[in-house]
């Protein structure tokens, strides 16, 4: 039987190759035939969950609160020290020095990455920005929402952190960061789904030693991480608890 792997379309792009290379390498410790599809949108990924064609995803914190009360998934780990913060951000050349300088109508570029969005219009309130009085643009991409600000299509942009330090300096150097959010309990998780949950103890088994062993830790460097660290159930509810705190 084979079993689908996927990854929230939020990843920084140059990690892809090192997604299939985790694939690989996933397969071969667990002995199970892994397949990787990768979803350039989240209506498209949604779309998969709900057709129940998933088995394992690195998700977003906003998904994991559906696959663990819909779809009955269960945490695996999540990459050890890193947690998902935004960043408000603006063109270096902007004469907008705080964010309660913002008024109504203000461009916002964002992606459709539901959490960093999410953050990011917490941190617009002092403004009293919302949904309802700002003009929207939608990026497909971090990168898009920074040329949005270059381009000066945009008034601010609401960037994953990780996202935003992953970008090249020339391009750091003509943007300015308002403010980041530090949050620190919200991050993508691995989880499992119904379909391999019998193997649940088997695969945290081979993630959290995966930095132990060279090619492991090699592959982990490819994807931006130095290690897993387990995930609690309850860990989960606390996470996914606050995340329904944070949509309200």
């Amino acid at each position: 039987m084979s079993y689908m792997f996927t990854v929230s379309p939020d990843f920084a792009p140059d990690r892809l190759s090192g997604w299939y290379i985790f694939n690989t390498w996933l397969q071969k410790q667990s002995a199970e035939a892994i397949h990787l599809e990768m979803y350039n949108h989240y209506h498209d990924l949604r779309q998969a969950i709900a057709a129940d064609k998933i088995d394992l995803i690195y998700a977003n914190p906003f998904d994991a609160a559906m696959l663990v009360r819909e779809k009955g998934f269960l945490p695996l780990v999540r990459a050890k020290g890193e947690s998902d913060e935004a960043i408000i951000a603006v063109n270096a050349d902007s004469n907008i020095n705080d964010v309660a300088d913002l008024k109504p109508n203000t461009r916002v570029a964002f992606t459709d990455d539901p959490d960093v969005r999410l953050m990011g219009m917490i941190m617009l309130e002092p403004a009293d920005l919302h949904a309802g009085n700002i003009v929207p643009l939608l990026s497909d991409n971090h990168v898009l929402v920074a040329k949005h600000l270059l381009k000066g299509e945009a008034d601010v942009g609401i960037i994953l952190a990780e996202a935003y330090d992953n970008l090249s300096g020339m391009i750091k150097k003509q943007l300015r960061i308002l403010v980041r959010s530090q949050i620190s309990v919200i991050y993508h998780s691995l989880m499992i789904g119904p379909r391999l949950q019998s193997r649940r103890d088997d695969f945290q088994k081979i993630l959290l030693e995966m930095d132990r062993d060279e090619k492991g830790g090699g592959v982990l460097n490819a994807l931006g991480f130095s290690a897993w660290q387990r995930i609690e159930d309850e860990e989960m509810e606390f996470m996914i608890d606050l995340m329904d705190t944070l949509n309200t």
